[in-house]
């Protein structure tokens, strides 16, 4: 008998999570197929991607309104194909609140239970849909150990499976290694700028970032900065921000540019660009969990726009963040082990200073390094087995 799983990750930051799980989930599960909605990470293994992954990864207050039409075919094509024409055993979504608990929420009514990989971050923002995930999941999938107890409290079920990255980034990067490949002076200071993987943030941060850069540039003029891109729409949008600010010393990366090395495919290339660097300058967001797991010291931003600001407050009803903090190193430290700068703070003089003590404070850096290897080895467990482990577990009740 074939076990039939429906997955959906809709965003790069999902994909790669959803295609470490797969990967490793068939080695404790045979005769399983998917289908859903995945990105190359997934398709590589053999998922078969019904829609394109990008119809996702714009998915906010704005640009999913601007997208509704297009958003709704698929929600509605892919419970069709679920329930009636193709019926799953389990659903699985990754990540993308906004859109998998709708999903969740057909399915589990319609019998078929449903796992959500990865909590929305109702600690930070709209406690509250914790009514909408109780009627749509089935079992929690939670990956910082914080998150179990909250859903113990709300009875809803949930297991703390820790965080895949932190198994499949090294405890001890080699920087020179992924310098190697990257034709980079293994002597110079190099910084990557990280500046999102949604247009919408690459838009509103990377003119900042650019102009950060140009500051830093005046400092240090031997300064190298390595802008990775997860796909080729990203790197079309930021290297036209790029033409308006130029920068020297500045390189802007992607797959495209390794196609022919048999090392750079085996992870993504915004791992050896933060890997390679000395720093990072970074969007908030899965990459600073990331940065933090390759023990790089690091300045977060983020920026939104008016409008946006004001559909999320409008939305949430909140204000601000239940939580002091949002980058998840600083949540998961509980501190601000490092800097964050949000919206009129976010100026490039701000963002120089911040990430040139991140770039040559000893003491700094090796506070923030200690702190990180902590918590990587808090977030280390054998993901995959305990992944498998619910979902066998759900199958059979």
């Amino acid at each position: 008998m074939v076990l039939r799983i429906g997955l959906v990750a809709g965003e790069p930051s999902g994909d790669l999570l959803a295609s470490y799980m797969v990967r490793d989930i068939n080695k404790y599960i045979n005769n399983i197929s998917y289908d859903g909605i995945g990105g190359k990470n997934l398709i590589d293994l053999g998922f078969s991607s019904l829609f394109e992954m990008e119809n996702l990864s714009v998915f906010g207050y704005v640009d999913a309104f601007l997208r509704l039409p297009k958003i709704y075919y698929i929600y509605k094509s892919l419970i069709n194909r679920w329930i009636n024409k193709n019926p799953i055993s389990i659903f699985i979504g990754v990540d993308l609140p906004d859109f998998n608990l709708r999903i969740e929420n057909i399915l589990k009514r319609s019998g078929i239970p449903t796992v959500h990989f990865v909590s929305p971050s109702i600690w930070a923002w709209r406690y509250n849909r914790i009514n909408q995930i109780r009627e749509a999941v089935s079992h929690m999938l939670v990956v910082f150990p914080f998150e179990k107890s909250i859903y113990k409290k709300e009875g809803i079920p949930v297991t703390y499976v820790g965080h895949p990255l932190a198994s499949k980034i090294p405890l001890n990067p080699d920087r020179d290694k992924a310098r190697n490949i990257l034709n980079i002076n293994a002597n110079k200071n190099v910084l990557a700028i990280l500046p999102g993987s949604r247009i919408s943030e690459i838009k509103n941060l990377a003119p900042r970032f650019l102009e950060t850069a140009k500051l830093l540039y005046k400092k240090d003029s031997r300064l190298e900065f390595l802008v990775p891109m997860a796909n080729e729409t990203m790197r079309f949008e930021f290297e036209k921000i790029l033409h308006k600010f130029p920068v020297p010393n500045i390189r802007c990366m992607s797959d495209r540019d390794y196609i022919n090395s048999k090392d750079i495919i085996k992870k993504p290339i915004s791992w050896y660009a933060i890997e390679a660097s000395d720093a990072v300058l970074l969007s908030s967001g899965t990459a600073t969990l990331e940065s933090a797991l390759f023990k790089k010291p690091m300045v977060i931003s983020y920026v939104l726009s008016s409008f946006a600001r004001k559909v999320m407050s409008w939305k949430s009803g909140q204000s601000h963040s239940y939580t002091p903090w949002i980058g998840l190193p600083n949540i998961l430290a509980r501190d601000f082990l490092v800097p964050e700068f949000l919206q009129e703070e976010a100026s490039p003089e701000n963002l120089c200073n911040a990430t040139w003590k991140a770039l040559t404070d000893e003491n700094y850096r090796n506070k923030v390094i200690n702190n990180f290897i902590n918590i990587h080895n808090d977030l280390r467990r054998d993901t995959p087995k305990l992944i498998s482990e619910t979902i066998l577990k759900i199958l059979k009740k």
